[in-house]
């Protein structure tokens, strides 16, 4: 039922709408005099795409900053110990569930009685019509329960990624400028604007380098640590048997740390998977962002197509520069991310990639 929501079909529909967002996200973050916090601007961001990209809510503005809010309460919970006890973890994380739900029950009743002005099918369209296909209607708890599901899934691990992808760029920007020349040499990138109609989804996919950077991006910081199997047959790994039924945990960051097929692990080196090299092609399940297997992330298709709108994005339309001395460390818990979020300074870009100049600044760069 989930599958047709990343379809390529779908993910064509959603890719305007996904740069709309990240278009008005980045204009935002130029226009704040202050620097931004990275990671916590970028899990907005991810939210905001999630309600309105993938669920197609109409909620305000107001409306939406409130439920973050409480989406994040939900989200630094999710692994509280079950212990229901007034003010524990478990008690304030099932709250805020339910808070959330209270909301999504609404969103989605407002939405299902207005379908007049939709131009494009998103996920819960497509989950919905889907089910029908299958022979399920699906509930209200059930539909409340997928949002929830779908929100969860797009939230995190994106922000998490969208951060470090925006940190290698500030530190390595001959790669940011190796992408620019890649956008122009296709035709995407014309006197500092992104032109008209250029960004499909056939067009995105066919940009080597940028698909170079976000593997390597995710190779070098892998949001998440690891993945959950169950045993379905008795096997052998290593003289050691691992019984049916058992549980196993591997580990996505280990095994890139310790892949033979990557050289210099440490480095980040988005040509590692050019053709002249194809790190990743020597063996299976040396590179698993996504996992493995039947079981391997859904979501996989969609989250590469956002690190990569942001990245010609970023490219195209901004200036951006590092707020501190150094760069901060970076922590592995819940989801890799910087300890302090990341402080940059973004600038707007005019059509000539000039930083555009606003009140004080513009009338002494006009005086001069």
């Amino acid at each position: 039922v989930f599958s047709k929501i990343f379809s390529h079909e779908a993910l064509e529909s959603y890719l305007p709408k996904i740069q709309l967002v990240i278009k008005d996200t980045l204009r935002a973050w130029s226009s704040d005099p202050e620097p931004i916090n990275v990671y916590h601007e970028a899990q907005k961001l991810t939210f905001r795409m999630a309600i309105r990209v993938l669920l197609g809510f109409r909620i305000p503005d107001e409306e939406l900053g409130r439920l973050f809010e409480v989406y994040q309460q939900f989200v630094e919970n999710v692994f509280s110990l079950p212990v229901d006890l007034p003010f524990s973890g478990y008690r304030r994380g099932i709250r805020a569930r339910e808070t959330l739900q209270k909301g999504l029950e609404k969103a989605i009743q407002e939405k299902l009685q207005n379908t007049q002005g939709k131009d494009y099918a998103d996920a819960l369209d497509i989950l919905i019509e889907s089910g029908k296909e299958h022979g399920k209607e699906l509930t209200m708890q059930e539909l409340k329960d997928g949002t929830l599901e779908l929100i969860f899934a797009a939230y995190a691990t994106t922000a998490s990624a969208s951060t470090s992808l925006i940190m290698q760029l500030l530190k390595h920007p001959r790669v940011l400028e190796k992408l620019r020349e890649e956008l122009r040499s296709k035709g995407i990138l014309h006197n500092g604007c992104i032109c008209e109609g250029s960004l499909r989804l056939d067009n995105i996919s066919g940009l080597q380098y940028l698909d170079c950077v976000i593997k390597e991006v995710l190779r070098l910081f892998t949001p998440i640590s690891g993945g959950y199997r169950t045993v379905l047959q008795t096997f052998e790994l290593d003289g050691f048997q691992i019984p049916k039924g058992w549980s196993v945990m591997y580990s996505i960051r280990d095994t890139h740390d310790t892949a033979p097929v990557f050289k210099d692990v440490d480095v980040f080196d988005p040509d590692r998977f050019g053709q002249g090299r194809s790190e990743d092609k020597e063996g299976r399940f040396h590179y698993l962002p996504f996992g493995g297997g039947v079981r391997t992330c859904l979501g996989k298709h969609l989250a590469k197509l956002f690190l990569k709108a942001l990245a010609i994005e970023l490219a195209s339309t901004s200036r951006f520069e590092l707020a501190t001395r150094t760069f901060p460390r970076i922590t592995l818990v819940p989801v890799v991310h910087p300890v302090d979020g990341l402080k940059v300074k973004f600038f707007g870009l005019d059509s000539n990639q000039n930083e555009i100049l606003t009140g004080t600044d513009a009338m002494l760069g006009a005086t001069v």
